[in-house]
């Protein structure tokens, strides 16, 4: 019998709870993380508007994805690491979105943002396969 990986990470001290999803979060989620996606690519905006831009789409669509499959996150870097159960991502996805991570408490927490149009692109990129396999799981 296959053990479900989400599953196995829910419960109490565990990164995952179990909640059924709610479709109107959902919507909210994938339009606000798909409006962010596409003002991050705006080259007119600063390289840091542009990453906080990218950062905060993959986030949201993330946890759309987290959040359909029936699970809320107690740690905010878990939606990129379940990548491979939520959507069947693997890693050149949600290790960009995981270094992304890093980069952002960097410079949230410590002031040390340190990025570059490579990384900024790398994001956009990862980000944008996400909403992709979204849309093949049905998230219109």
């Amino acid at each position: 019998m296959a053990i479900d990986p989400l599953l196995n990470l829910s419960g109490p001290a565990k990164p995952l709870k179990a909640e059924p999803p709610d479709s109107a979060e959902s919507a909210g989620l994938l339009r606000t993380g798909r409006a962010r996606l596409h003002d991050a690519a705006n080259p007119a905006l600063s390289l840091e508007s542009r990453f906080d831009l990218a950062y905060n789409a993959a986030h949201a669509l993330c946890l759309a994805a987290l959040r359909r499959n029936g699970y809320r996150p107690s740690q905010r870097y878990i939606v990129f690491q379940v990548l491979p159960h939520t959507l069947g991502l693997g890693p050149e996805v949600w290790r960009v979105l995981d270094k992304c991570h890093n980069t952002r408490n960097l410079g949230e927490y410590e002031g040390l943002l340190d990025i570059d149009e490579r990384l900024v692109a790398s994001l956009i990129e990862a980000t944008q396969q996400v909403d992709d396999a979204l849309r093949r799981h049905g998230a219109d």
